[in-house]
């Protein structure tokens, strides 16, 4: 039998577990629940905010599956092809239009779309509408260009997009810079102690759709990157069945500096001069 002491410790003890029970239950609950604002990150322009860009440029609101897409559309003349850009998980197109217009000084057109909520983009957020609408974006550009003209270009989160579209046409390449395995790997890896798989609504499965494309894969990643670990887009590249992939480690790159090194720009200019 335990004595009086041992009483006392253990239901200390008791008390410890049930207060670590209580703070894992909560903060489970808080990552469920408010998922959706550690993934995306938007600002909200007004519907008559005017953009300005150093190339010229036209404004093109796509009507799709219960949203409306805010779309940039930079043209040169007689451009070398056409990159649809799929930009990352914060801001809107006031700052990824200048990002975009990088390839539109190498001659190319680029067509990039705010995701729904970000900017003047409107509609309900899903996994499956932003699958969808991204489509509909790849179908806008099939209207106006050869397949075997578009690129399809991808960052950080716009890479899940850029996968899944590219799994489902012909384009000419695929692009993809600080790609990740999966949104639950990345979670995984930040919060191992909980089964983020299940708690997500948002899985962005690239690993799952890399195997379907048939066209070139060029894949970026920075051996620093914080938020999308090197080990995921690895991953990713082990799952990736086309034999035609090239994989550009950037020797202390991190997820938002990748562009300033000789090693991307080399590349770049390689796959699509």
């Amino acid at each position: 039998m335990l004595n009086t002491r041992q009483k006392g410790i253990s239901r200390k003890l008791k008390r410890v577990v049930a207060f670590l029970i209580v703070i894992y239950v909560i903060i489970g609950a808080s990552l469920y629940f408010n998922q959706e604002r550690f993934l995306f990150l938007p600002t909200i322009l007004p519907q008559d905010y005017e953009y300005s860009f150093s190339y010229p440029f036209k404004e093109v609101f796509l009507e799709t599956d219960g949203g409306v897409i805010n779309m940039i559309h930079f043209k040169r003349e007689q451009p070398k092809g056409v990159i649809l850009y799929f930009h990352g998980n914060a801001g809107d197109l006031s700052r990824w239009g200048i990002t975009a217009e990088y390839f539109v000084e190498k001659q190319y057109d680029v067509l990039i779309m705010d995701y729904r909520t970000y900017g003047k983009s409107r509609g309900k957020l899903s996994e499956e509408a932003l699958y969808s609408d991204a489509l509909y974006c790849y179908n806008y550009l099939k209207e106006k260009y050869e397949e075997t003209n578009i690129t399809v270009y991808g960052r950080s989160l716009g890479t899940g997009m850029a996968t899944y579209v590219a799994s489902n046409n012909h384009p000419k390449q695929l692009i993809l810079e600080t790609p990740y395995y999966s949104i639950a790997d990345i979670a995984q890896s930040r919060f191992p102690m909980f089964p983020t798989k299940w708690l997500l609504n948002y899985k962005f499965e690239s690993f799952k759709y890399i195997s379907n494309i048939t066209c070139p894969i060029t894949i970026f990643h920075g051996t620093n990157d914080r938020v999308v670990p090197y080990a995921s887009a690895k991953k990713l590249l082990e799952t990736a069945a086309n034999k035609n992939v090239d994989f550009v480690t950037i020797e202390g790159g991190n997820h938002n500096n990748l562009r300033h090194y000789k090693e991307y720009q080399n590349k770049i200019d390689d796959i699509i001069k």
